[in-house]
């Protein structure tokens, strides 16, 4: 029989879940604890996979069960197969109510409005529908999110128009940073201003470890500036606008930020240029994933967003 032929006929998605609880809890006992079935259930469909595939799947010791390079292989894989079922019940679903249906969305704190602005549309057509938003400042764990198939999608800044082999991504827009300050800050009625005026202002800078950070300082020395003291070191968007707002602070943010209420209404961009700190804002799936209706949605309703701002385009 061909390879594929006993897969079809002998391995069973009860079997892989059951390698999977026994890998994740590091034993047969807590394994069978969490399934709600007998030891000697799991240890059965262990093996009786081992025996469809060929191969040991763990490797027992003194701490409990380790799983062996196969075993690794075939939950890597898993992860595609049960997503893939998963993806298709909800089409299934959706077909039998297009209202509904749910979303996981990753994205960082800059770009939370725009994420908003998308599902509130979206909320508004379609109200039963669900969102799962995960906010995070290091895109690093999002594309690993993405990989991992936690995330159907995600928006952020891009480092560059490709992100990845495995990943695509749509430009949604270019953004530079903007220097922003409060409505009330004295600065914000001058019409002639350059970086170098402002070296000696209390700033409100990101960690110089981080993407944006990066950025920053890129600003700086493209003009041969050192970077100036900061008064608050923070990589949370919330923390830099509350002290924004008191008009004593400057900040270097995502000029999108702007096109929105919320900040909108309260800080204000002085007329500086930062064309070196211009990068794509995207919308990043899994390549080889096919996106799901509700995503398909969301995809549709980001461009018709990005369409009535007036930022630059790609």
């Amino acid at each position: 029989m061909q390879w594929h032929e006993r897969i079809k006929s002998r391995l069973k998605l009860r079997e892989l879940h059951t390698l999977e609880a026994v890998v994740q809890t590091g034993s047969m006992a807590k394994a069978a604890a969490y399934l709600g079935l007998s030891q000697s259930a799991v240890s059965k469909s262990i093996t009786e996979m081992e025996h469809t595939i060929g191969v040991p799947l763990l490797d027992r010791t003194s701490r409990g069960v380790e799983p062996t390079a196969s075993a690794g292989i075939l939950l890597k894989r898993s992860v595609a197969i049960f997503d893939e079922l998963s993806q298709g019940l909800k089409e299934i679903e959706y077909l039998s109510d297009p209202t509904s249906g749910e979303l996981r969305i990753g994205t960082t704190e800059p770009m939370t409005a725009i994420v908003a602005t998308v599902i509130d549309r979206l909320s508004r057509q379609y109200p039963r529908m669900t969102f799962h938003v995960m906010v995070n400042g290091s895109t690093t764990l999002l594309f690993s999110e993405l990989r991992e198939r936690k995330l159907d999608l995600a928006v952020f800044r891009m480092v560059n128009a490709s992100p990845g082999k495995d990943l695509k991504g749509e430009i949604l827009f270019l953004d530079p940073l903007v220097v922003m300050t409060g409505q009330h800050n004295p600065w914000v009625r001058r019409r002639h201003i350059e970086l170098s005026d402002l070296v000696d202002e209390p700033w409100l800078l990101p960690p110089p470890n981080i993407s944006i950070g990066q950025l920053v300082a890129e600003a700086f020395r493209a003009r041969g500036l050192a970077i100036p003291r900061s008064s608050i070191i923070t990589s949370s968007v919330h923390m830099r606008h509350n002290m924004l707002v008191t008009g004593r602070f400057l900040a270097m943010l995502p000029s999108a930020m702007l096109q929105f209420p919320t900040y909108r209404g309260s800080l204000k961009a002085l007329p500086i240029e930062l064309p070196e700190t211009r990068r794509p804002i995207g919308l990043i799936t899994l390549k080889k994933r096919d996106l799901s209706p509700v995503a398909k949605l969301f995809l549709n309703c980001a461009r018709e967003v990005v369409r009535g701002l007036a930022i630059e385009k790609k």
